[in-house]
């Protein structure tokens, strides 16, 4: 999954801002893919817990 995301990152980083609004534009650049960013981010900005934030970016990352 980590691939899907760094690969296709300039694909998907406005669907990213789509799902997660709360995500700046300074956050989408940091990210730059990295899976354990996204869920840091979704952690901290959000108030999810580890678990959520990676079930989050694990059903994000298959797509559709």
């Amino acid at each position: 999954m980590q691939d899907h995301l760094e690969s296709r990152w300039h694909q998907i980083k406005g669907r990213v801002r789509e799902l997660w609004g709360e995500l700046t534009g300074d956050d989408v650049d940091w990210i730059a893919g990295r899976r354990e960013r996204l869920v840091g981010l979704l952690e901290e900005k959000y108030g999810m817990t580890r678990e959520e934030a990676e079930g989050e970016v694990d059903r994000f990352s298959k797509g559709p």
